[in-house]
């Protein structure tokens, strides 16, 4: 048998059943089978699974949720082929991807291991597609922007090797978990996954022992996929960022040494500080963005009336209203407006034109009864 694909599910029932008939057209062309691993799901994927596709899929249905690394260790236990592609179900394959790749590795027996390109939802083409080694200088150019800033850069680039042509087929250092093509013989010489890490850097570790077993990884761009990016790991949040970096300490104590060790992990730890920062920054300003940005009009629309009213109808021969008008009473009245709005739900989703009524009328019984008592 030439391949076995190893799918770990964990609540993507829907991902995973087009992921499923992905997987079984593109191996008509391949003598493989299909192999998935359910880490405890709790919306019936495995109901699916043996419902729609019985006896074509080998499905093990963990109790627990063992974390990423011993499913996939369970899976390669099972395993036939002398391939095998550790698969995300949040992903498509096409037709030709699993021929593609059996007839690089059949022709490159140099190569252990093996990652394709890979393109988003919305067509858009994904960095992680091809990595280098998360040195503790990498890591530092990635986590503060200097990569994103520098792409082209040999030096700032290396992370996503985004100075590279995606377009081109390339020798890497680091893989992506969501396909990763390996030789059988490969991982009989350098062992199975780590299972140290429950959920990412996994892939980071597979491959740069693939390098020290005395491989090469490659990237190909010949064959893309479709990676519904987040699906399987909801990435972005603050706990995916711990997480990951977590996992990086890890990868860090495993591999490096010294002061190479140190300073990476101090960069890993600052950079979570960084990023928690980030974080509830870019939170404080989503929900005062609509405030401030409101507060702003109502009060260059009274000091517009007012500067009208003064030059043109009150005081016309001279004079001016009092300063206190424009910096104490507007700022005021704007933060009473504001305020009523904000305690009305007038910011909250979704849209409401009840609080856009009730805000300025009491607004206007607040000034107007404050002016009658503070004449």
């Amino acid at each position: 048998m030439d391949l076995s694909v190893i799918i770990v599910n964990y609540n993507v029932r829907h991902f995973l059943e087009q992921c499923l008939l992905s997987v079984e057209r593109a191996l008509e062309a391949v003598n493989g089978e299909i192999i998935v691993v359910d880490n405890a799901s709790r919306d019936d994927s495995v109901a699916m699974v043996r419902a729609r596709f019985g006896e074509r899929v080998r499905l093990l249905a963990n109790a627990d949720n063992p974390g990423f690394s011993r499913a996939n260790n369970q899976g390669i236990a099972l395993a036939r082929g002398r391939h095998i592609l550790l698969l995300n179900p949040d992903t498509l394959v096409a037709p030709d991807t699993f021929r593609i790749c059996l007839d690089f590795m059949d022709a490159h027996p140099e190569a252990g291991a093996l990652g394709v390109q890979m393109i988003d939802g919305h067509g858009h083409f994904l960095p992680e597609s091809k990595r280098a080694l998360p040195t503790p200088a990498v890591s530092f150019y990635k986590i503060f922007g200097l990569a994103s800033l520098f792409p082209r850069s040999h030096r700032f680039g290396q992370y996503h090797l985004s100075y590279l042509d995606k377009d081109q087929d390339h020798e890497i250092e680091i893989l992506s978990g969501a396909f990763m093509w390996l030789r059988k013989e490969t991982l009989d010489k350098i062992g199975l996954l780590d299972e140290t890490f429950f959920m990412y850097g996994e892939d980071i570790d597979l491959s740069y022992r693939v390098l020290l077993g005395g491989y090469k990884n490659y990237y190909l761009a010949r064959t893309r996929i479709l990676h519904y990016k987040g699906e399987s790991t909801k990435k972005g949040s603050l706990n995916y960022v711990r997480v990951f970096y977590q996992a990086m300490i890890i990868f860090a104590e495993k591999h490096f040494g010294g002061r190479r060790k140190q300073v990476f992990i101090a960069a890993i730890r600052l950079a979570v500080y960084f990023r928690a920062l980030l974080a509830i920054l870019r939170r404080l300003a989503q929900r005062l963005s609509f405030p401030l940005l409101e507060g702003g009009l109502i009060y260059a629309t009274m000091y517009g009336i007012q500067a009208y009213w003064e030059h043109y109808v009150k005081y016309i021969e001279g004079g001016a209203y009092p300063a206190a008008l424009t910096q104490v009473y507007m700022p005021v009245y704007t933060l009473i407006f504001v305020g009523l709005l904000w305690l009305a739900g007038a910011y909250r989703r979704p849209f409401r034109l009840q609080p856009l009524v009730l805000a300025p009328v009491g607004g206007f019984i607040a000034i107007a009864t404050g002016t009658y008592m503070f004449p």
